[in-house]
Parts: C-alpha cells; structure tokens; sequence
C-alpha cells in the first residue's frame, strides 16, 4: 500500500510537470498536495515497516518529536491545501471571467506558500507542546507512530492543560479550514443551482466531485481517528482508524484525481507512451 501510494502520487506529479496543457492553478495545487500526500505517509510508515522487519520498535525521545513535526506539518499542509483547492473551484464557478486574473500565478504562490508557513506553526506547536510533557523509564507507546493523544496518556506530570492547548489548536488549524471549504461549497452550490440547463449544472458539478472525495475522505477518516481516540479505549480501533488515515487516504487520492479526470488520464497516458 505504501508502494502503490508513493507511485500513484509521483505519477501524478509527473504528468502535471510534463504537460503543458495542465499547467493550471488547479493542477498546480494538485501536484503541491500530491507531494503533501507523499510527505505525509512517509513520516511514519518507514518506520513503521523497518520495525516490522526488524522485529524492533523502540525510537528516541528526539526521533519520536521529529516524527511527530513531520506528521502533523504534512497533516495541516493537506487540509489547508483542499481549502486552497476548494477556494480555486469557488473562483472558477463564481467568477468565471475573472478566473485568470483572480487565480495569476504570483497569487497561486502566496496561496502555497501561506499554506506552509500555517503548516509549520502547527507543527511546532504541537512539537512545543509535546517536549512539555515529563515521562517515566521504558515507556511503551500503544500506536506505531508517536500521536500526541497517546503521548498524553502516558506523560508522568499532569498534562490537563496541555489536553486543552492540543484540542484548541486542532479546533483552530482543523475547523477554520472546514469552514472555509463549506462557505466554498455553499457559494458552488448557490452559483449552480442558478445555471438554467442541466447540462451546465452538471458540468459545474462534475468540475468539483474530485475534490469533494478528496474532502469527505480525508476529514471523514480524520474524524474517525479524533473520536477512536477521545472516546474509544480499544487500542485496536484506535490503530485501525489511524491506518486508514496514514495510509488509505494518501493512497486513494491519486486514483480520485485520475480516474475522474480524461485530462490527468491523457496525461498519464502519455507519460507512459514516452518511457516505453
């Protein structure tokens, strides 16, 4: 699965950069969150299969805060990206004649680039707020990467404040960009429901199925994971869910985009037909 994850991505990016044609703001954002994708399984599944492999599972205190960073930099840079991408689809519905001028290429980078710099504080908060924490000798983490809720669990100092900083925080970098893709959304769907042909409505909608896979997907399984993990004590189903999270998810997304999609299929196609 982690194979087939970091080819589907790579292809994607792949086929992005070596066709002109798709060099768009909504391709560009595509091709940003595919290597998000890839950054994000890769934080922990190595790991997790050396250990496998090795019949080892012991990281360090400073291996377990670095995973931990890259995780969650990874993890905010997603959600902010299918906001990024839920904004580009509101300007291509609503603002059809103005699309170009909206979406130019320097406003496209600042979109990126304000997605990593969101992203990073997010990460060294939760790092910040992570190396707070006071733990006992031999400490067993029961997960197969090092999550914060789990970390709580097992710090030795009381940890009640740093619960709610941690919860704060994902209300913050998590629901502010939920927002922002259902005001899209809401707008999309106003705009559409004005089209006087059905053919327009649905080529309006087929336009953002994609994403909005992408969205359900991706914020579903992260919700299963937040609530295996507050109210479920089976570690079992905990692990489970965070699985699907770190791994289905990033691996679905490259077949989404394709499979939908006859201007990525094309793409792919010649790409293919070039290396044979």
């Amino acid at each position: 699965m982690y194979l087939v994850t970091m080819l589907g991505n790579l292809l994607i990016i792949l086929a992005l950069i070596s066709d002109s044609h798709l060099h768009t703001p909504m391709y560009f954002f595509l091709s940003i969150l595919s290597m998000a994708d890839i950054g994000f399984t890769s934080s922990t599944i190595p790991k997790m299969i050396l250990d496998i492999q090795t019949h080892s599972g012991v990281i360090s205190y400073a291996g377990c805060l670095i995973q931990l960073s890259f995780f969650y930099l990874f993890v905010c840079l997603d959600s902010t990206l299918l906001t990024v991408m839920a904004y580009d689809r509101f300007v291509a519905i609503c603002y059809p004649l103005h699309y170009l001028v909206i979406m130019n290429p320097r406003h496209c980078s600042l979109l990126v680039l304000g997605s990593f710099m969101i992203s990073i504080m997010n990460s060294q908060l939760h790092c910040l707020l992570m190396s707070q924490l006071a733990f006992c000798a031999n400490v067993e983490i029961p997960h197969f990467f090092c999550d914060p809720p789990q970390l709580l669990k097992l710090a030795c100092n009381d940890t009640s404040t740093s619960e709610i900083l941690i919860y704060f925080i994902g209300v913050i970098f998590g629901g502010v960009p939920l927002s922002g893709i259902i005001f899209s959304y809401y707008k999309i769907v106003s705009s559409i429901l004005r089209v006087p042909s059905s053919g327009g409505k649905y080529k309006a909608f087929v336009t953002c199925a994609s994403h909005l896979s992408a969205v359900c997907l991706f914020y579903g399984t992260g919700l299963g994971v937040y609530l295996s993990s507050t109210v479920s004590h089976s570690l079992k189903k905990g692990a489970v869910a965070s699985v699907v999270y770190t791994i289905v998810t990033p691996m679905l997304n490259p077949f989404i985009y394709s499979l939908r999609n006859r201007d990525i299929k094309r793409a792919l196609q010649r790409l293919l037909n070039r290396t044979t």
